[in-house]
C-alpha cells in the first residue's frame, strides 16, 4: 500500500502536464539563485500621481474603486493576450490583471493603495508549478519593487477582500464591469441596480481623459509614427499587377505593430473592393484587385497602450480611376472642411455638420440626393447618411474610441478644447447591392482618417506624415514601390 501512494501523481500544472513524483519536487526547490531586478521610478510617474489627484479632488470623502481586470479565456486553458483596463492604466500605469487600485479618503484627500499579485517567486513550489509561476511567465515584481516603479503603496491581493469588506456603504464607488468579484464584493452597498454613482465615476474618468497632457501626446505621436511605417511597409509589399490576400497585408502591418509598439491598436480593417464598404471588416478574407481600391484602417498601439488610428484608401494599380478620384476627392475636401474648423472653443457636433455637408454636396453633384442639400442636411431627413453611415470621428488615447463613458454635454454636445485628441475620418461608401446608385459606383467605398491634435489656435495633423490629396497618395505609392521591401529595424 505504501508503494502504491508514493507512485501517486501530484497536482499538475496543467491538465496535459506529467503529474510530479516526490523525489522531483525536492530536487526543483533547491540550487536557484536569486536576481534582484533593477527598478527606477517610471518617468511619468508624477502623470499617474497627478491624474489621482484629479479623481480624488472630483470624489473627497469616498472610497473609489478601480480594478485592472481579469485575463480572458480564449479556447479551453489558453487565454487572450491580457490588456489592462485603460482607466486603471491611466491611473497607475501598472499592466497586470486582477489588479485593484483603492483611493481610500483622508482628512486632506485619498491614500492610494494598488492591491495585487504577489510574486510566485522560488520559495515556493508555485515557482514551477503554477501556470504564473516564474518558471513559466519569467521574472515578476516583488511588491516593493513594483512599490518603486509605479511610486504607489502596493499590498498583497489576498488583502483585498478585508479592504473591500471595510468600504463605507453609500461612501464608495467602484468602476465596474472590469471584475465580477469586486462588483459582487460591492454590490450590496448600492440598492439600486442601475448603480447611478458607479456611473458618475466611470463619466468622471472620461472627462478627466479628454484633455491630454505632454506625455500623452507624445505617446500619441510615437504610436502614429509608428503607423505610418506600417503603411509604408504595405505599401511596398501591393502588387499592382496581381492580387494578394488582404491577409498577407493585415500581416505585414501587424509585424510592425508589434516590433515598433505593443500591438495593433484594434482588429485591422483590410477592405480591397467592394469590402472597402463594410465598415467594420476585419475577416480580411478577400483579396486586392487591380483597378479596384484598397481601404485600411490600421492603428499601431504603443508601448503603454496609447494607439493610433488611420484610415487610407488606396488605388491598387497606383493611379485612380477617373470616376474612383471623384469620390475620393469629395471625401478629401470633406477631411479637409472639418480639419479647417477644429480650434478651441468649436463644437464637436459643428465639425460634424461641417464634414457631412461637403458628402452632401458631392452627392448632390453625382446626382445621388433624392432631395436638396438643405433638406438632406436637415434633422428630420438625414437621407444622404445612406451612404455613409457614422460619425466624422470620436475621441483618440489610451482607448481607440477614447472617453466614450463622458456626458454628452462634455464630448458630442460640447466644444472643443486645447489637448483634445480626435480623429477626422469622413467617408462614402456605396454598397454593391444599392440600386439607387449606378453600376459603376456600387462596391466603391472610400475613407481618410487622421489623427489631430486642437492647439491653441488651431490644430495639428499628427498623422500627417502620410499622404491624404489623389495627387498625393499616387506619388506616395509609387515611391513606396520603388523602394521595395523592408524588414522592420
Amino acid at each position: 500500500m505504501a508503494e502504491q501512494k508514493a507512485a501517486q501523481p501530484a497536482a499538475k500544472t496543467e491538465t496535459h502536464d506529467p503529474g510530479f513524483p516526490e523525489a522531483f519536487l525536492q530536487f526543483m526547490r533547491g540550487g536557484w539563485r536569486e536576481d534582484p531586478l533593477a527598478v527606477t521610478p517610471l518617468p511619468e510617474v508624477p502623470n499617474y500621481e497627478k491624474r489621482r489627484d484629479a479623481l480624488s479632488e472630483a470624489f473627497p470623502g469616498e472610497t473609489l474603486i478601480i480594478p485592472s481586470g481579469n485575463e480572458k479565456v480564449r479556447a479551453n486553458d489558453t487565454d487572450y493576450p491580457f490588456r489592462p483596463g485603460s482607466d486603471f492604466v491611466y491611473l497607475t500605469g501598472d499592466r497586470d490583471p486582477d489588479s485593484v487600485l483603492v483611493l481610500r479618503p483622508t482628512g486632506s484627500g485619498h491614500d492610494a493603495v494598488l492591491y495585487t499579485r504577489q510574486r510566485n517567486s522560488k520559495d515556493t513550489d508555485a515557482f514551477f508549478r503554477s501556470r504564473n509561476g516564474e518558471l513559466w511567465i519569467g521574472r515578476t515584481h516583488t511588491l516593493s519593487e513594483k512599490s518603486t516603479e509605479l511610486g504607489v503603496e502596493t499590498a498583497p491581493l489576498s488583502e483585498l477582500g478585508s479592504a473591500l469588506a471595510g468600504s463605507a456603504p453609500g461612501r464608495t464607488r467602484v468602476l465596474r464591469g472590469l471584475d465580477p468579484a469586486v462588483d459582487r464584493a460591492v454590490l450590496a452597498y448600492e440598492p439600486n441596480r442601475e448603480q447611478p454613482r458607479d456611473r458618475e465615476l466611470a463619466w468622471v474618468l472620461s472627462e478627466l481623459k479628454l484633455v491630454k497632457d505632454e506625455w500623452e501626446v507624445a505617446q500619441l505621436q510615437a504610436a502614429i509614427d509608428a503607423t505610418v511605417r506600417g503603411f509604408e511597409d504595405v505599401a511596398r509589399v501591393l502588387p499592382a499587377d496581381r492580387p494578394v490576400k488582404e491577409r498577407l497585408l493585415e500581416g505585414v502591418f501587424g509585424l510592425r505593430a508589434r516590433h515598433d509598439g505593443n500591438d495593433v491598436g484594434y482588429g485591422s480593417i483590410v477592405g480591397a473592393g467592394a469590402h472597402a464598404t463594410i465598415l467594420h471588416w476585419v475577416r480580411n478574407t478577400g483579396v486586392t484587385k487591380p483597378g479596384e481600391l484598397l481601404l485600411m484602417d490600421m492603428g499601431v498601439e504603443g508601448d503603454n497602450f496609447y494607439t493610433a488610428d488611420v484610415t487610407r484608401t488606396v488605388p491598387v494599380s497606383g493611379q485612380f480611376t477617373p470616376l474612383q478620384r471623384q469620390v475620393y476627392d469629395i471625401v478629401h475636401a470633406s477631411q479637409q472642411a472639418g480639419m479647417d474648423a477644429i480650434r478651441p472653443g468649436v463644437l464637436f457636433k459643428d465639425v460634424h455638420n461641417v464634414c457631412m455637408r461637403v458628402l452632401a454636396e458631392g452627392l448632390n453633384d453625382l446626382g445621388l440626393l433624392p432631395v436638396s442639400v438643405d433638406e438632406a442636411m436637415s434633422e428630420e431627413s438625414t437621407v444622404y447618411r445612406r451612404w455613409t453611415l457614422h460619425g466624422f470621428g470620436h475621441m483618440l488615447g489610451i482607448d481607440v474610441h477614447d472617453c466614450n463613458n463622458a456626458r454628452n454635454e462634455a464630448y458630442r454636445d460640447g466644444p472643443l478644447q486645447e489637448g483634445y485628441v480626435l480623429t477626422v475620418e469622413p467617408g462614402l461608401y456605396f454598397q454593391p447591392e444599392d440600386e439607387l446608385v449606378p453600376e459603376e459606383l456600387r462596391g466603391v467605398g472610400v475613407r481618410i482618417e487622421d489623427d489631430v491634435l486642437v492647439t491653441g489656435d488651431g490644430y495639428k495633423n499628427l498623422s500627417a506624415g502620410l499622404p491624404r490629396s489623389s495627387a498625393d497618395v499616387e506619388a506616395w505609392m509609387a515611391s513606396q514601390r520603388e523602394a521595395g521591401p523592408r524588414l522592420p529595424g
